[in-house]
C-alpha cells in the first residue's frame, strides 16, 4: 500500500487528485493539505510514503516544504506538481529533494505511474521537462575562462564510482551501466548506493544535476 498525502492550495485540485489516486487498490490517500506548512505538519503526523506537492502555495511554498520534508522525513518521497514548468522550478524542486516533477496537465495514468515510481525511490520527471533539464545542463557550454569546480564529494569517490556517475549523467539505467562496465546489475546498485550517499543526493535526477555542476561531466556545446 502506498500512503499518499496531497498538498495543493486549491480545494478543487486536491479533490481531483484524490479522485484519481484513491480508486487504485494499492494507493491510500491519507490526507490533504492547503499549504506547504500544513503539508509538513501532516506528513510528520501521518507518515505518508509519497507527498504529491504543488510548487506554488501560500505560507510555505512547495520547494520549501520539500526541503523541510527531506530533512525531517527522509523516507518520504515528494512528487512535485506545477502549472508552470519553467526550468528554475524543476531544478529548485529537485535540489530541495523532490523525487519527481510533473506539470499539472499530465494525464491520470502518468500521475499514477509517477507515484509508483517515486515510491520505489526512482526519479520521475515528465519527458518534456527532463529534455529541457538535460539541455540546460548538457548543452549550455561553461565559460572557457572558468575551470569546472572539483567539489569535495567528487574527490571522495573511487574511480569506479566516478565512472558510474558519468554514465548516470549520460542517461544510462542500471542495466546499461552494467553492460558498459561488465558488471552485474546488483554490483552496480551497490556502487550507486555508495555514490548517492557520498554525494548526499536522493536519486538520479539530483545526481545528474550534481555531475554537471561539479564539472565531472563536460557540457557539450550546442549544435550549430
Amino acid at each position: 500500500m502506498i500512503r499518499v498525502l496531497i498538498a495543493d492550495d486549491q480545494p478543487l485540485v486536491r479533490r481531483g487528485l484524490a479522485l484519481i489516486l484513491a480508486p487504485e487498490p494499492e494507493v491510500e490517500v491519507v490526507g490533504e493539505a492547503g499549504d506547504g506548512a500544513e503539508a509538513v505538519a501532516l506528513a510528520r503526523e501521518l507518515r505518508p510514503d509519497v507527498v504529491v506537492m504543488d510548487i506554488r502555495m501560500p505560507v510555505l511554498d512547495g520547494v520549501g516544504a520539500t526541503a523541510a520534508l527531506s530533512e525531517a522525513l527522509p523516507d518520504c518521497r515528494v512528487l512535485a506538481l506545477s502549472t508552470f514548468d519553467m526550468d528554475e522550478y524543476v531544478v529548485a524542486a529537485l535540489r530541495a529533494g523532490a523525487c519527481g516533477f510533473l506539470p499539472k496537465d499530465t494525464s491520470p495514468e502518468e500521475l499514477l505511474a509517477a507515484v509508483r515510481t517515486v515510491h520505489t525511490g526512482e526519479a520521475a520527471v515528465a519527458p518534456r521537462l527532463l529534455t529541457r533539464l538535460i539541455s540546460t545542463y548538457v548543452r549550455t557550454p561553461r565559460p572557457a575562462a572558468t575551470p569546472p569546480p572539483a567539489g569535495p564529494a567528487a574527490q571522495d569517490l573511487t574511480p569506479r564510482e566516478q565512472e558510474i556517475w558519468r554514465l548516470i549523467a549520460g542517461g544510462l539505467d542500471n542495466a546499461g551501466i552494467a553492460a558498459a562496465l561488465g558488471l552485474s546489475v546488483s554490483t552496480v546498485k551497490n556502487h550507486i548506493t555508495g555514490l548517492f550517499t557520498k554525494l548526499t543526493v536522493r536519486d538520479r535526477a539530483q545526481a545528474v544535476i550534481a555531475a554537471y555542476e561539479s564539472g565531472l561531466v563536460t557540457p557539450t556545446p550546442p549544435t550549430p
